[in-house]
C-alpha cells in the first residue's frame, strides 16, 4: 500500500520529467546553427505502477524520463549521402572541365589558335610572292615557332591539370583516412558510453556528420547492428557493431578501420601522361582500390575521370599467339581498335593487360598489312600460358568513358602528327636554295637531351617500330622546327625542280602547302582550321553536362536535405511551443506539490496524525 505522502512522489516526478524536458529545449535552442546537431527529444513514460491490497489493484507512480533520443530518420541519411555523392562528382567535374576549357578558349588579349594560324598561313602566302626573300622566310618560320609553341604550351597547361587532379586525390585520400580513424574512434566512444544505459547523442551527431563528409568523396554504405548478450541472444547489450563500406570495399568495421595508400606508377599508361601519377591500393592487403566504377560516385571518382579519361579509347585487342623472343615472348595481337600510327596512345614500355594478368613489355611494333601488332614482353612465360592466352582480350589501360586530359591530348598529338607528316612531305618532294633535297620542316625535339628526330624510318603504310624514327615520336609536348631550318632560313624548300636539266624551278610546292589550312582533310574529316573548334565542342558538351547535372544534384540534396532537416533539424518556433507546454506542465506539477502539502499541513497540525 502506498504511503501517505505518496502524492509528492508523483508530483516529483513530474517536476523533475519536465525539468530534464525543459533542459533538452534548451539544449536544442543552443545548438540551432550547430553543423551536424540532431535535434534531441526527451521520451517520457509511465513509471512502473505499484501492486495494492485494494480493489484497484494497481496504482500509478508518476513518469520517468528512461532516455534522451535523437529524431533522426535513416532513411534520408541514406539518400542524403546518395546525392552528396553525386553532387561531389559533378561539381569536381565541373570545375576542372572549366580549367581544359581554358586552354581551349582564347584569354582576353592572348592570340587563340585561329589568330595564330591565320597569321602562319598569311606569312606563307607573303613567302610565295618573294621566295627569295630572308625576311619573308624568317617571317614564317617565326609563325610556325608560335604555331608549335601554341601546342607545347597547351600541353603544358593539360599536363599541369592533370598533375593538380593528382595532388587532390593524394589529399582526398588522405582526408578519407583521417575520416575512417575518427568514425572507428567515435564508435569505441559510444559503445563505452551505450554499454552503461545512456544515448551519446552528441558523439552519433559527430559521427553521422564525418559520414556526410565521406559521402561527398566516396559512395558511402552504412549499417548498425545491435549486439546481442552472448549466453541470451534474444537480449541486446546495449553496444552497436557500426560498418562503414566506401565502393563496396569495408573502410570501418566497428572499432577497426582500413586506410588507403596511393603509389605513384611506375611505367605510363597513356604516351603523354605526366610521370608518377598514383594508383590506389588497400594498405593492408596491397589489393587496388578502383574509384572508377560505373556504379561509383563521389568527387574522387571524377579525378580519376578527369585524369585518366580516353573516352573509352583504350588500346584492345586479340591475341593471337605467343611466341618466344628476345629476352621475353612476343605477344601478337590481332583485331586491334587502333590502326593508325597517328592515333597511337600506348607508352613505348608499359604494362599489357591479358585475361586480368598484367604483363611489362618493352616495346611493340605494327604491321599494317595484317593489322597486327607484336609487343616484346619483359620475360618469357610458361607453356601453358603460350597455349591459354591467344584468344583472349588483351588491353592497356582502361577503357574510362571521359574526355579527360589523356582524351585531349591525343586529339592534340593526333592533329600535329597528321599535319607535320603532310607538310613534310610536301617539304620533302622539292630543294632548298642551295638546291639539295628537302628534309623535314616539323620535327620532334625530345624533352630530355634535344634529339630531333625527323621520321626517316617513316613508312607510308602505315606499318612502325615503336624504337624507330617515325611519327610515333611525335608529340603536342616536343613539336619543333627543325634546328638547321631555324638556323638557315634557305634549307626551307619552296620550289621543286619540274625538270632538272633545264633547271627550270616553280613555287608550286607552297602553293600545294597553303592548302593544308583549310582545303585538305586533316583532322575528324576537316581542315587544319577546325581542329580547335572541335576540341571546344567536345568541351563544351562535357562542361555543360556536368553544370547541368551539378545543378539538378544540388537542387535535389536541398529536397532531401529539407526532409531530412524537418525531422532532426531544430525549428526554433517548435522548441518555443515545447518550451511553453513544459513550463505550464510544470507549474502544474508545482501546483500539486503545493496543494498536497496544505493538505498535509492540515492533516498533521488539526488532526495529530
Amino acid at each position: 500500500m502506498p504511503s501517505t505522502f505518496f502524492g509528492l512522489t508523483i508530483a516529483g516526478s513530474a517536476l523533475n520529467s519536465f525539468h530534464v524536458a525543459t533542459n533538452t529545449v534548451a539544449n536544442n535552442v543552443s545548438n540551432v546553427n550547430t553543423k551536424g546537431y540532431c535535434r534531441q527529444e526527451a521520451v517520457h513514460v509511465a513509471a512502473d505502477p505499484m501492486r495494492t491490497n485494494h480493489r484497484y489493484g494497481m496504482v500509478g507512480t508518476g513518469v520517468s524520463t528512461p532516455e534522451i533520443i535523437q529524431k533522426r530518420d535513416f532513411y534520408y541519411d541514406v539518400k542524403y549521402w546518395d546525392i552528396n555523392a553525386k553532387v561531389g562528382r559533378y561539381d569536381a567535374e565541373f570545375y576542372y572541365m572549366e580549367q581544359i576549357e581554358d586552354y581551349l578558349i582564347d584569354e582576353e588579349g592572348a592570340k587563340g589558335f585561329a589568330t595564330i594560324l591565320d597569321e602562319m598561313f598569311a606569312s606563307l602566302e607573303t613567302l610565295r610572292g618573294t621566295p627569295e626573300s630572308p625576311d619573308s622566310r624568317k617571317t614564317f618560320i617565326g609563325k610556325c615557332q608560335n604555331f608549335t609553341s601554341f601546342f607545347t604550351s597547351m600541353n603544358a597547361g593539360l599536363t599541369q591539370i592533370q598533375n593538380d587532379l593528382n595532388e587532390e586525390i593524394a589529399a582526398q585520400v588522405e582526408d578519407i583516412n583521417g575520416i575512417a580513424q575518427k568514425i572507428a574512434l567515435l564508435n569505441k566512444q559510444i559503445n563505452i558510453i551505450e554499454l552503461q544505459g545512456t544515448n551519446a547523442n552528441e558523439l552519433r551527431d559527430q559521427r553521422a556528420l564525418l559520414i556526410d563528409q565521406l559521402s561527398e568523396r566516396v559512395s558511402v554504405e552504412v549499417e548498425e547492428t545491435k549486439v546481442p548478450n552472448s549466453v541470451h541472444p534474444d537480449i541486446y547489450t546495449g553496444a552497436t557493431n557500426y560498418q562503414v563500406k566506401i565502393n563496396g570495399h569495408t573502410l570501418v568495421d566497428n572499432f577497426e578501420y582500413n586506410t588507403l595508400k596511393y603509389v605513384p606508377r611506375d611505367k605510363k599508361i597513356n604516351q603523354s601522361d605526366s610521370e608518377g601519377l598514383y594508383d590506389l591500393y588497400w594498405s593492408d592487403t596491397d589489393m587496388p582500390f578502383s574509384a572508377a566504377g560505373s556504379n561509383f560516385q563521389g568527387r574522387l571518382k571524377a579525378l580519376f575521370a578527369i585524369r585518366d579519361g580516353n573516352n573509352g579509347e583504350a588500346f584492345q585487342g586479340k591475341v593471337l599467339s605467343l611466341e618466344p623472343g628476345g629476352r621475353g615472348d612476343v605477344v601478337t595481337i590481332s583485331n586491334p581498335n587502333i590502326t593508325d600510327v597517328n592515333s597511337m596512345t600506348m607508352p613505348a614500355e608499359g604494362v599489357i593487360t591479358i585475361h586480368n594478368t598484367e604483363y611489362y613489355y618493352t616495346g611493340f611494333s605494327y604491321d599494317a598489312e595484317t593489322q597486327t601488332y607484336k609487343f616484346q614482353l619483359n620475360k618469357p612465360l610458361s607453356t601453358e600460358l603460350r597455349e591459354t592466352l591467344p584468344g583472349k582480350t588483351a588491353m592497356i589501360g582502361d577503357d574510362i568513358d571521359t574526355m579527360g586530359i589523356p582524351y585531349y591530348q591525343a586529339q592534340m598529338n593526333m592533329f600535329v602528327r597528321e599535319f607535320a607528316r603532310q607538310f613534310n612531305d610536301l617539304h620533302q618532294s622539292g630543294v632548298d636554295t642551295y638546291g639539295n633535297a628537302g628534309t623535314s620542316y616539323f620535327v620532334a625535339k625530345s624533352q630530355a637531351d634535344g634529339t630531333e628526330y625527323g621520321f626517316g624510318d617513316y613508312q607510308a603504310n602505315g606499318s612502325m617500330d615503336v624504337y624507330q624514327d617515325n611519327y610515333y615520336q611525335l608529340t603536342a609536348a616536343n613539336f619543333s622546327i627543325a634546328g638547321a631550318i631555324v638556323k638557315d632560313p634557305n634549307k626551307m624548300v619552296t620550289m621543286e625542280k619540274t625538270d632538272l636539266e633545264d633547271g627550270v624551278a616553280t613555287q608550286e610546292i607552297v602553293t600545294k602547302m597553303l592548302t593544308l589550312k583549310s582545303e585538305v582533310t586533316m583532322f575528324r574529316g576537316g581542315g587544319a582550321d577546325s581542329f580547335l573548334k572541335c576540341l571546344i565542342d567536345d568541351n563544351s558538351v562535357d562542361t555543360e553536362k556536368a553544370k547541368l547535372f551539378l545543378k539538378n544534384y544540388q537542387n535535389i540534396r536541398e529536397t532531401v536535405e529539407t526532409k531530412r532537416m524537418s525531422i532532426s533539424g531544430v525549428d526554433e518556433d517548435e522548441e518555443a511551443l515545447d518550451m511553453m507546454k513544459f513550463q505550464n506542465s510544470y507549474n502544474l506539477a508545482s501546483k500539486i506539490i503545493q496543494t498536497l502539502t496544505e493538505m498535509y499541513d492540515r492533516l498533521i497540525l488539526e488532526t495529530g496524525v
